[in-house]
């Protein structure tokens, strides 16, 4: 499982640097607001690869809570900067999504805190 969220993480940060250059040409026609709205998306979703790359390297001391922060991230990265790309590029809204997404990452830094408390307790994850 841990080259799992190595390679998600890796290609969530591909995607990342690859939207930010098609936003850096690609964006002109949208106004302000959406043109924010994708910054901020690819914020999330370069920080959040970046978590992933972590989890995978953690997960092996961390157990079952690594895993599942690792779940949390990959599930995250998807539901919350797919709904704001949507939104931002195509005008459709995706309801709950983006905050689902947005829970999703917040309950993978718990579940990874943790399961760095729990390891260092020697209680495994």
């Amino acid at each position: 499982m841990e080259r799992l969220w190595i390679g998600l993480g890796a290609l969530a940060g591909l995607c990342a640097v690859a939207f930010a250059a098609i936003a850096a040409h690609a964006l002109g026609g949208y106004g302000a607001a959406a043109q924010a709205m994708v910054q901020s998306a690819l914020r999330m979703q370069g920080w959040h690869a970046l978590a992933l790359l972590a989890t995978g390297l953690w997960a092996r001391r961390g157990g079952r809570l690594a895993h599942a922060a690792g779940a949390c991230f990959a599930l995250g990265i998807v539901a919350f900067c797919g709904a704001v790309y949507a939104l931002a590029l195509g005008g459709v809204h995706l309801g709950i999504l983006a905050p689902t997404g947005g829970m999703l990452l917040m309950a993978g830094w718990a579940l990874l805190g943790v399961s760095a408390f729990r390891a260092e307790l020697g209680k495994g994850g």
